[in-house]
C-alpha cells in the first residue's frame, strides 16, 4: 500500500472554525492541521513515470500546511469495510489516465493537533466524534490499524432453523437481522416453509423483508382502519387515489410506476440520432413526469449521504419510468424540530432529547441540504426549488412532545417522457435480466426495513448498516444509456426497467419479473461485486447505490452493450426469465442456492395490517394575549424557521412557501 500525502483538507475559515471548537473541549489545543492522505493499492509496482502521473492526479485544492510531526495525530478513513464515493471516481480517473497496475485509490484526513499538554484517551476521544460521521467513517489514532485494502473470503450462505426449532428461529434472525417482519408476518413464513420441508436461507428472509417492508409495500397505506369503533371504507391509498379517480383527465400513468405521467403538449424535442449520433428536433408529445419522495431515515442517521441518495434514489425514479425517460429539474426539502442553534437559544426552544444515533436538527440543516444539492448539481440536474421547517409541540399529556427528530427528507423533479415509451411492456420468458450501473457493496443493507422501523428502535449496527452512499458520476453513465436507448423510440431494447433501490437486487429483480407474472433463474456470482468477502445475502440485498434493473431481448444484447462501452457504464447479464413462477439464484462458488423460492410466498398472501384506534381529545387551556408583548411577538414570528420571507409589505407572509 502507498501512502501519498495531498493538500489541505480544510479552508483557513473552516481550519479556524474547527480549532474553536477543539479549544471548547480541550483549552490546551493551540493549532491544528488537517490533510489528506491519499491511500493506493497496486496490482505490482508503479514505474516511475506511473509515479509521477499518479501525484499530479492527486494534486488539487489548497496548498497543504506543513504537518507539525511533534503534534498528536488522528486519522480519519472510510468506515472499515466500505468504498467512499471518492474512491470510486477517482480510482476510474487513475486508470482511465492509463494507470492500469491501480487497484483502488482511497482518501482518509490526517489531523495533528498542538496541544500544550498532552492529551488524554478520553479527550481524544470526544475529539475524534467531533471529527467525523461515524456512520460512513472512522477514527484512528495508529497507522498500523489502517486496514482499508484487506481482502476476506467469502462469507457463507446462512439457514434459520425453522424445521428444528419452529417460530422461535424466526423471532430470533428478525432481531438480529433487523427485518422488521410483524407476528403475522413471522406466522406467514413459519408455515410457508414448514410446508415447503426446508429451512429459510438468510438471503431467502431478509429479500421478503425488504419486499415487504412498509417501505416498497406500503403495509399502513393499505391497511384496513376501525376509528373509534368505526370500520373504514378506504384505506389511506385509496384515499389519495379519489382525487385521480374523480378527475383523472390527462393522467396517463399514476401509482403504479416509478413515477407519474401526465399528458404534454406537442413541442419540438431535441433527440440524437441513433445512427449518426447527431441530434435534431423531432415534433411529438412531449409528456411530462414528476416525483416526490421521501429519505428520512438514512438522512436521519448520515445527514448528508442520506440526503444525497435520496436525490439519487429519486432520479433513477424518474429514470425508470416506463421503459426509460430523462428528469429535468429537482428540489428538496426537508422539515426538522428546533435547531438549537448554541449560544443562539430561542425563546420556545428546550432540549428534550433524542435517539443517540439520530442527528441534531442543527447538524441536518447544516448538511442535509449540501447533500442534496451535491448530488443534483454532479449528476447534472439542477435543483431548483425546495423549503425548511422547524417545528415541536407540547401536548396535553405530560412529557410529551410532538417533533421531527427524526426528520422529513423530501426529494422531487420533473421530467419529460417519450409517448411510446410511457407503458412498460410485458417481459417474455428468455428474456435477459441485465443489471445495469456500480458494484455491490456492503452498503445500504436492510435500508426498507430499517426505514420502516421506530427511530433508535434498531440496534446501532443495523443502522449503520442501513446508510448509503452516493456516486452521481455513475449514475450519470447509467442515464446516458438509458438515452441512447430512448432515442430509438418504439425500437427502445428496453422492455422493462425498475431502479435498484431499498432492498437492492431482492427487491427490483423479484418486482420487475413479478408485474408480468414471470419467474427467473439467476447467478449471483454474475453480479459486478467491489467487495468479494461479501455473504450471498449482502451481495442479493444490499442497497449499492446507481444501479438499475432492465429487461431486454436476447438479440439486442449486442446493442445495449455498445451504449453501455461507450459510456463507460458497468452492466451484468444475471440471468433470464422463466414461464415458471419460481425464483432461482444460484451461487457458482458456494455451489448451492442462495434462493429458491415460490414468487408466491414471495408476493402472496402476507396478512393485510389492520389498525384499531381511539380519537385521543386533547383539553388545551385557552391562549392567554395578555402578557404577550407585540413587539417581542412580531421578533419571534420573523425569527422563526418557518417564516422564510421576512421582506415588510404585503408581498410579505407568515405562510410564505420559500426559505431553505
Amino acid at each position: 500500500m502507498l501512502k501519498i500525502f495531498g493538500t489541505s483538507a480544510l479552508s483557513t475559515f473552516r481550519t479556524q472554525q474547527l480549532l474553536t471548537r477543539l479549544q471548547a473541549i480541550a483549552p490546551s489545543v493551540n493549532a491544528v492541521t488537517a490533510q489528506f492522505v491519499h491511500f493506493v493499492e497496486t496490482e505490482r509496482d508503479l514505474t516511475e513515470s506511473e509515479f509521477k502521473i499518479l501525484q499530479r492526479l492527486l494534486t488539487y485544492g489548497e496548498t497543504a500546511v506543513p504537518t507539525d510531526t511533534a503534534g498528536e495525530k488522528l486519522w480519519v478513513l472510510p468506515r472499515t469495510g466500505t468504498i467512499s464515493p471518492w474512491s470510486s471516481k477517482a480510482t476510474d480517473i487513475a486508470q482511465q489516465c492509463g494507470l492500469k497496475g491501480v487497484k483502488r485509490l482511497e482518501r482518509g484526513i490526517e489531523y495533528c493537533l498542538n496541544s500544550n499538554q498532552k492529551l488524554t484517551t478520553e479527550t481524544k476521544t470526544v475529539i475524534g466524534a467531533l471529527l467525523h460521521d461515524r456512520m460512513t467513517q472512522t477514527v484512528v489514532e495508529n497507522e498500523t490499524a489502517f486496514d482499508l485494502f484487506v481482502h476476506h473470503a467469502p462469507q457463507p450462505l446462512q439457514t434459520v432453523a425453522v424445521m428444528e426449532q419452529g417460530r422461535a428461529a424466526l423471532v430470533q434472525a428478525n432481531r438480529a437481522l433487523g427485518m422488521a417482519l410483524s407476528s403475522d408476518e413471522i406466522d406467514y413464513l413459519t408455515e410457508a416453509f414448514v410446508q415447503l420441508g426446508r429451512n429459510p436461507s438468510d438471503v431467502e428472509l431478509m429479500m421478503f423483508a425488504q419486499a415487504n417492508s412498509e417501505h416498497c409495500r406500503h403495509k399502513i397505506f393499505n391497511a384496513a382502519w376501525t376509528i373509534d369503533g368505526q370500520a373504514q371504507a378506504t384505506s389511506l391509498f385509496k384515499m389519495i387515489r379519489n382525487t385521480t379517480e374523480k378527475n383523472g383527465q390527462g393522467i396517463l400513468s399514476a401509482y403504479h410506476d416509478n413515477a407519474s405521467v401526465v399528458a404534454g403538449s406537442t413541442a419540438q424535442v431535441f433527440i440524437r440520432d441513433a445512427e449518426s449520433g447527431e441530434y435534431s428536433y423531432v415534433s411529438e408529445e412531449a409528456h411530462l413526469l414528476m416525483k416526490v419522495e421521501t429519505h428520512n431515515h438514512p438522512t436521519a442517521i448520515s445527514p448528508h449521504s442520506g440526503a444525497a441518495t435520496g436525490s439519487g434514489g429519486e432520479i433513477r425514479d424518474e429514470g425508470a419510468t416506463g421503459r426509460g425517460s430523462a428528469t429535468k429539474a429537482g428540489l428538496t426539502g426537508f422539515t426538522v424540530s428546533h435547531l438549537k442553534i448554541p449560544d443562539f437559544s430561542q425563546p420556545w426552544e428546550q432540549d428534550n432529547g433524542k435517539p443517540e444515533r439520530i442527528a441534531s436538527a442543527l447538524d441536518i440543516m447544516l448538511q442535509g441540504p449540501i447533500g442534496g444539492a451535491a448530488f443534483n448539481n454532479e449528476f447534472g440536474r439542477p435543483n431548483l426549488a425546495g423549503y425548511f421547517r422547524s417545528f415541536e409541540q407540547p401536548t396535553a399529556q405530560a412529557n410529551q412532545l410532538r417533533g421531527y427528530h427524526k426528520p422529513i427528507m423530501i426529494a422531487g423533479g420533473m421530467g419529460n417522457i417519450r409517448p411510446m415509451l410511457v407503458k412498460k411492456q410485458p417481459i417474455p420468458a428468455g428474456a435477459l435480466i441485465i443489471i445495469l450501473g456500480g458494484p455491490a457493496m456492503l452498503i445500504g443493507l436492510g435500508g426498507g426495513a430499517a426505514s420502516s422501523q421506530t427511530s433508535g428502535e434498531s440496534a446501532a449496527e443495523l443502522d449503520f448498516a442501513s446508510v448509503q452512499r452516493e456516486n452521481p458520476e455513475m449514475q450519470r453513465r447509467c442515464q446516458e444509456v438509458i438515452n441512447h436507448c430512448n432515442a430509438l423510440g418504439e425500437n427502445s431494447p428496453i422492455i422493462s426497467i425498475h431502479d435498484i433501490g431499498a432492498g437492492g437486487l431482492s427487491n427490483a429483480v423479484p418486482e420487475i419479473i413479478h408485474d408480468c407474472g414471470r419467474g427467473g433463474v439467476f447467478q449471483l456470482r454474475a453480479v459486478q461485486n467491489a467487495d468479494l468477502g461479501m455473504s450471498p445475502m449482502q451481495i442479493w440485498c444490499n442497497e449499492a447505490q446507481e444501479r438499475y434493473v432492465i429487461a431486454i431481448a436476447p438479440e439486442s444484447l449486442a446493442l445495449f452493450e455498445q451504449f453501455c462501452e461507450r459510456e463507460r457504464c458497468l452492466y451484468a447479464v444475471i440471468g433470464e426469465v422463466t414461464q415458471d413462477e419460481q425464483l432461482t439464484v444460484a451461487d457458482a462458488l458456494l455451489e448451492n442456492k442462495a434462493v429458491d423460492l415460490p414468487m408466491s410466498v414471495l408476493f402472496g398472501n402476507s396478512p393485510t395490517l389492520h389498525r384499531d384506534v381511539v380519537s385521543v381529545k386533547h383539553d388545551l387551556p385557552a391562549l392567554d394575549t395578555t402578557s404577550i408583548d407585540i413587539a417581542e411577538a412580531v421578533k419571534r414570528v420573523l425569527s422563526f424557521p418557518a417564516v422564510a420571507d421576512k421582506r415588510s409589505g404585503e408581498t410579505s407572509s407568515v405562510f410564505s412557501s420559500g426559505g431553505g
